[in-house]
């Protein structure tokens, strides 16, 4: 069973975590802009390399998202008293386990029955 101190320092920690992926997607909101695909500006292989570029950063994006909607659910675990317990079978997940990913949501017994 988690401490009040453990848990709080695990909101902290998740909060952080939130606002550094809320920082790098403003800070690379530019490169997920339309290309422009003006053929007197620039050249074939730099719109190319520009639309990779993009692709990239869109790619990027949608992994920041995803991590930020496994927080945010790691958040409201920890306002409905279940923060550190497996969604799937209940059973205390270790701290060492949410000390290296303080978002995981279930054991590694849960997570390996997946893989197998």
């Amino acid at each position: 069973m988690l401490s009040d101190e453990q848990l709080a320092a695990f909101r902290v920690e998740l909060e952080r975590q939130l606002e550094a992926l809320a920082a790098q997607d403003a800070a690379t909101a530019e490169s997920r802009r339309p290309v422009e695909l003006d053929q007197q500006s620039t050249g074939r292989l730099t719109r190319m390399d520009a639309l990779q570029q993009q692709a990239m950063a869109k790619a990027a994006e949608q992994r920041r998202r995803a991590a930020a909607g496994r927080i945010r659910a790691a958040l409201q675990r920890l306002d409905d008293d279940a923060y550190g317990d497996c969604v799937r079978c209940g059973e205390e997940i270790p701290i060492a386990r949410l000390r290296l990913d303080p978002a995981t949501a279930v054991c590694v017994p849960c997570l390996e029955s997946d893989d197998g």
